[in-house]
């Protein structure tokens, strides 16, 4: 496998910002994505090339790691571990300089080649270094209403399909690990993992924190002094709610159990607060103009 520059497949430069990976990233994954080039190869292979380069760069200490030992070529992973075999190489030919025990340079390559994967390790070399395999990042985006009740899911990664469960009531930003779904391991070494994080776009008329829901509701002028039934809805349904007479405008009223799901914490909920926002009635009658006339008049006396 030859070395991938990740820069190159992104299309950016070395100095490139967080903003403009994610910004070439996205530009990317539209322009070669299977549903918008059904049955074209090249294409699907840019598509796991730019997604490759992006789980790298976009992770600072992948990033990190990529930078300082790419020159390592497609071993850059293992670079960290190649340097600290290559630096106690030379404190051991230094403490064994004059036995004359040090290692040859052959010595050395065959040790080299064994720590990555290279030639069979003889007994006397000891076994091959396993690694864990490349940890593998995604977003999945869910809208407020759909992460209300558990949903399953399936991700398709590398052609694979990853069947999984999303619990009800997580949260925004929300990190979930699958274990063993990375990338291969090397030399025996475990799979790496894939991390899910999840976004919820929340086009609904309630805001959300933590557990609990936040609703503004208009209460109109007439219900708010003389007091009156009222419907209220919620995730679940309906609720109906009598309004005290003389209610003022900011007043809140809770709903218990009426909110989110707490995550993982089955029947358990947390509480809807509803705001009344009193509504100023507009373009009255004259029939109506002169009534408040009327109740002006009796107020000031």
């Amino acid at each position: 496998m030859a070395f991938k520059d990740y820069y190159k497949i992104l299309e950016i430069p070395k100095t490139a910002t967080d903003k403009e990976i994610k910004t070439a990233f996205r530009k990317l994954v539209r322009k070669y994505h299977p549903d918008l080039n059904p049955d074209n190869k090249e294409a699907e292979a840019k598509f796991k090339e730019v997604n490759e380069a992006n789980e790298v760069l976009s992770d600072p200490e992948k990033r990190k790691k990529y930078d300082k030992y790419s020159q390592y070529g497609e071993d850059w992973k293992h670079g960290e571990a190649y340097e600290k075999a290559q630096q106690q190489q030379r404190q051991y030919q230094s403490q064994h300089h004059q036995s004359q025990q040090n290692f040859s340079e052959e010595e050395f390559s065959d040790f080299f080649e064994s720590m990555f994967g290279g030639r069979a390790s003889s007994a006397k070399r000891g076994q091959s270094s396993k690694f864990k395999g490349q940890d593998f990042n995604a977003e999945l985006h869910l809208d407020l209403k759909t992460v209300y009740t558990s949903q399953k899911q399936v991700l398709t990664l590398n052609d694979k399909k990853i069947r999984l469960t999303i619990p009800a009531g997580v949260e925004n930003g929300q990190v979930i690990k699958i274990k063993g779904k990375g990338g291969p391991g090397i030399n025996g070494g475990p799979n790496g993992d894939l991390f899910i994080k999840i976004i919820i776009n929340n086009n609904t008329q309630f805001k959300r924190q933590g557990d609990n829901l936040y609703l503004d509701y208009q209460l109109d002028l007439y219900t708010a002094i003389l007091g009156g039934e009222i419907t209220i809805d919620t995730f679940d349904g309906q609720v109906k709610l009598n309004v005290k007479p003389e209610t003022e405008n900011g007043t809140k009223v809770k709903l218990k159990g009426k909110g989110f799901p707490v995550y993982k914490k089955d029947e358990k909920y947390g509480d809807l607060i509803v705001t009344y926002q009193l509504e100023i009635p507009k373009t009255l009658s004259e029939k109506e103009k002169n009534l408040f006339k009327e109740l002006q008049k009796i107020k000031s006396e």
